[in-house]
């Protein structure tokens, strides 16, 4: 089949020249270079004690098929996924084999684990969501960072089952705390219609892009991505959710990057774009999880299974490796909760959480005192589209992560007692939300049936008997007074 000649665009659609994208990529690979080959000094100071990893999942096919809204916007055939709708691709399969060998490789020149290496004890845990893209994802990295062993892949329910550790739902509500949640809404950059206006040049390039005009969709007049009619529910035992035209936008946004990552094309149905465009469009997925998961009052809320699990990791001495895979949402709300700095991306589409990017904990001791290294570790995308063999020689971007009112030290460290301390204050702010029984939603009291499942606490561990409190009986959540 034949394919479309490239289009101009009124937006200066050009493509973006093989050796411009050479020359970003190894910029970029040597800036990452710098980040990943500490001088022989750091090493005479430090010793790596532990790594821990919030990992997101890596490429899945979009989120709905069949009938799904996105692909009734354009006339046009959308890329053949390799994978039924939501699951993890053929080649985010292969691209995280490859980050987990990159890991591999690196913990056993930092002397962490010997080569080979058969986990024992409790040293390496892999903790993933039960849905396939989460359990795939680790289950690749884990075949890659450790070949010589069938590492177990932890995750408590049936497959495409939510975790509650990874799902960033709210457990406390009342009506104050739900007004700060919208009034930091309307803080963040002027407002949800003014950020959501902003990106209105890059809805018409979409539009444009998918031919909207001679869509399916368009038989019924949708001609255009709306987004004034946006609202927001805030409720308990849910993720803060928004509907609107809004979301519709949203995944098809999502749904094109996607097909860039799996065609391996800088064009989307026949027109060329720039990787500025391509990140422009990422920005609209951008303004759409940043109104869901980074308002830091919600963010703590949403994040604490996981902050405070983290938290728990970096204070052991017996683990030497832990792997937790999970989705944006996770990345995003413990970025907003524990006031994380995610740097701008280089050579990447997504701007601040690429897809498959790993936040890392890396923890060093200097003898007397305990230190973290905080890091985002994700694929450049000449290396996604390349399927480029990870090395310490060619590495993936490595970018180093600020923490708000936090000064490291002149190694880039900082103290974990000083990190553990910024943990404690986000959950010491979920702790003070006070949580009215009459907003109690998608909760229910314990029954007989349920008492006699597996409980958990809202941290993913197992107890011998319901706490006071929210517990997690049979796969969902139940309150016991």
């Amino acid at each position: 089949m034949k394919t479309k000649a490239s289009k101009p665009l009124p937006w200066g659609g050009v493509g973006v020249g093989i050796s411009l994208f050479a020359l970003l990529f190894l910029l970029c690979t040597m800036g990452a270079q710098a980040q990943l080959k500490r001088p022989d000094t750091f090493h005479e100071k430090y010793q790596l004690k532990e790594v821990v990893v919030m990992s997101r999942h890596n490429i899945r096919s979009p989120l709905t098929s069949g009938g799904a809204a996105y692909m009734r916007v354009t006339p046009n055939q959308w890329f053949q996924w390799s994978s039924p709708s939501s699951q993890l691709s053929l080649r985010g399969g292969i691209l995280e084999t490859e980050m987990g060998q990159f890991f591999r490789k690196w913990v056993v020149s930092e002397g962490l684990l010997p080569d080979n290496y058969r986990p024992e004890g409790d040293e390496v845990l892999f903790y993933a969501n039960s849905r396939q893209r989460t359990f795939a994802t680790a289950k690749y990295f884990s075949a890659g960072f450790l070949p010589f062993a069938n590492v177990e892949i932890t995750h408590k329910y049936d497959e495409d089952k939510m975790d509650p550790m990874f799902t960033a739902q709210f457990t406390k509500m009342n009506p104050a705390y739900r007004q700060q949640v919208l009034n930091e809404l309307q803080a963040m950059h002027g407002g949800p219609s003014n950020w959501m206006a902003s990106v209105q040049p890059t809805l018409t390039l979409i539009e444009e892009i998918l031919d909207m005009a001679h869509s399916p969709a368009a038989k019924n007049d949708t001609l255009h991505f709306r987004y004034d009619d946006t609202t927001f529910k805030i409720e308990k035992g849910d993720e803060l959710r928004m509907t609107g035209g809004y979301t519709l936008a949203n995944s098809v946004a999502d749904a094109l990057v996607l097909q860039n990552y799996e065609s391996e094309s800088m064009a989307a149905f026949g027109h060329e774009l720039t990787t500025e465009q391509w990140r422009a469009i990422c920005g609209v997925k951008e303004v759409y999880d940043g109104l869901l998961f980074t308002s830091h009052s919600a963010a703590v809320n949403l994040a604490y299974p996981l902050v405070s699990r983290i938290r728990e990791e970096l204070q052991r001495t017996d683990r030497k490796f832990m792997f937790l895979c999970g989705h944006d949402s996770n990345l995003a709300s413990i970025g907003a909760a524990l006031r994380l700095n995610y740097p701008e991306t280089e050579n990447a589409l997504e701007l601040h959480t690429p897809i498959g990017s790993k936040l890392v904990f890396e923890k060093w001791s200097d003898g007397n005192d305990d230190y973290v290294a905080v890091n985002l570790v994700y694929a450049a995308l000449s290396q996604m589209h390349r399927r480029t063999l990870l090395s310490a020689e060619v590495p993936p971007i490595v970018l180093p992560v600020t923490i708000e009112g936090l000064t490291a030290n002149g190694d880039g460290l900082y103290r974990l007692a000083d990190l553990d301390a910024r943990i404690g204050e986000a959950m010491s702010e979920y702790d003070a939300i006070a949580d009215e029984p009459t907003a109690v939603n998608a909760v229910r009291q314990p029954d007989r049936k349920s008492q006699s499942s597996a409980v958990y606490n809202l941290q993913g561990q197992r107890l011998d008997a319901p706490r006071h409190g929210v517990n997690i009986i049979g796969g969902e959540k139940v309150v016991n007074r």
